[in-house]
């Protein structure tokens, strides 16, 4: 298992970093793509629990925002909007029709355009930023970092149990380790694309950025590890192999793409 995670990993950043590095419309249709893939195993993940989101809302929709957000930004929010009203009319008339759980489908489709669409776009807003490039490599790994430093020193010293029923594997230990791997590692990369030449950090913020990206994105992990609970699922698809579907590992990534174009713009940005 070990040896496939790594391979597919490598695998991953051998696409994704030069798309990061170059930006523009070689990053926008990856995350467009990634965000659109994971929008489609959501809604299977709760199709499999006895809910239909609408498929062409669900996923055309996110892939909508996200790609509003990178070229057209001013018409993102209309967007959302005729989304939602979209979304009420598709499932009110599915209830007329006999679908009792409508509803419910309902709130599975607004909430996948949501969280995969309107958030998971900061991923490209984090990119469009003046320096995004630096800050991409920045905030993002930070989440890395975290998991790398959870899943090593938890899976060998981890005793203590940090949500027995979202996530039984996760442990205290390796929360810790991964906010301290991520504190450091953010610091030190802050001084390293300084010295490359990207923005300004002091070693004080890059830390902070890292141990709060670090703290809040398992919050990202044990969401979709909900997700997955309620539908009885260990992994959203299979297309990923040794780490399961897009959206398993993206669940962070979310967090750390909002969060840290939060965060940058409160913290180095004036």
């Amino acid at each position: 298992m070990l040896i496939k995670r790594l391979l597919a990993s490598l695998v991953l950043a051998a696409i994704g970093f030069p798309a990061i590095i170059f930006g523009g419309i070689f990053y926008y249709a990856l995350i467009t793509l990634l965000l659109g893939i994971a929008a489609w195993e959501f809604g299977n993940v709760f199709r499999t629990a006895g809910y239909n989101a609408s498929e062409p809302l669900l996923v055309g929709g996110v892939v909508l925002l996200v790609l509003l957000r990178a070229y057209f930004p001013g018409q993102a929010a209309t967007a959302l909007t005729l989304l939602t009203l979209a979304a009420m009319t598709w499932h009110l008339v599915l209830y007329e029709r006999g679908r009792e759980k409508a509803a419910s489908d309902f709130s599975v489709t607004i909430a996948g355009i949501v969280y995969l669409g309107w958030v998971g776009a900061y991923l490209i807003d984090l990119r469009k930023l003046q320096d995004g490039l630096w800050w991409v490599l920045l905030a993002l790994p930070a989440v890395w970092l975290a998991d790398i430093g959870a899943y090593f020193i938890g899976s060998r010293f981890g005793k203590h149990k940090l949500s027995p029923r979202l996530s039984p594997k996760k442990s205290w230990e390796g929360y810790w380790a991964g906010i301290v791997l991520a504190t450091i590692g953010t610091a030190g990369l802050g001084i390293l694309w300084h010295i490359l030449g990207g923005p300004a950090v002091p070693w004080w913020k890059g830390a902070a950025l890292g141990a709060i990206l670090a703290v809040t994105s398992l919050l990202g992990d044990l969401g979709e590890s909900m997700l997955k609970r309620q539908a009885g699922l260990k992994d959203a698809s299979n297309i990923i192999p040794g780490h399961g579907g897009v959206l398993d590992r993206l669940d962070s990534w979310l967090w750390g793409g909002a969060l840290g174009y939060l965060l940058v713009i409160w913290f180095f940005i004036k």
